[in-house]
């Protein structure tokens, strides 16, 4: 019984591109036709005019026809893989443009089906109770903010107050009076002079009426 073998799949581009690649690589002769004809060259610059040397020119434009026709050879698969290349790219680039466009259909509905099930009334009522609930907690913050048993003063009553207290400040430091009371004359006391008592200038004192 005769076997079906399963058909792989169909070669791909890369795989065409690789095959004409290493075809164009494989023609190795160009390089080998190159140095047969410098060599005849060569001999024809060396040689009389004659029958041998119109047998080398023969030869020469042999080898020049056969290096023509691998070059054209070699330009031709150089055509076919770019080409290849080309149309490669402006498949995949299509494969991705439908890629990006399943990928948008798919979250344009996944989009869809969310705002389906949000309602802007609802949004609007919750925007509106957490408005609420702000306003309700910086009133509570400013009621455990005040202040008890404070009482009030005016604003020129405070002013007057500070300036007072930056005067007291400038008179404590400055303590030069401090040298000068201690370095005064002590104060004479009052002595009796001829049993009449004189004050510290020695001056006779009033009597107390």
């Amino acid at each position: 019984q005769n076997r079906i073998k399963p058909k792989g799949p169909p070669p791909s581009l890369t795989d065409c591109i690789g095959t004409v690649d290493s075809r164009g690589e494989s023609i190795d002769k160009i390089s080998r036709l190159e140095a047969e004809l410098v060599k005849y060259k060569d001999q024809i610059k060396k040689m009389r005019e004659g029958p041998a040397k119109n047998m080398v020119k023969q030869k020469a434009l042999q080898v020049l026809k056969q290096k023509r026709m691998y070059e054209q050879q070699q330009d031709n698969l150089t055509q076919q893989s770019f080409n290849r290349e080309q149309a490669n790219d402006t498949i995949q680039s299509a494969k991705d443009t439908k890629t990006t466009v399943d990928a948008t259909k798919l979250g344009v509905k996944e989009m869809k089906k969310a705002y389906k099930e949000v309602k802007i009334d609802r949004i609007e009522d919750l925007q509106d109770q957490l408005e609420d609930m702000m306003e309700d907690a910086n009133e509570i913050q400013e009621a455990q903010s005040r202040s008890y048993g404070t009482p009030e003063s005016d604003e020129d009553d405070l002013e007057a107050k500070l300036y007072a207290l930056g005067d007291e400040l400038l008179a404590d430091e400055d303590s030069s009076y401090l040298d000068e009371a201690a370095s005064a004359p002590a104060i004479p006391e009052a002595v009796p002079k001829d049993g009449v008592l004189v004050d510290e200038f020695g001056l006779p004192q009033l009597p107390a009426s």
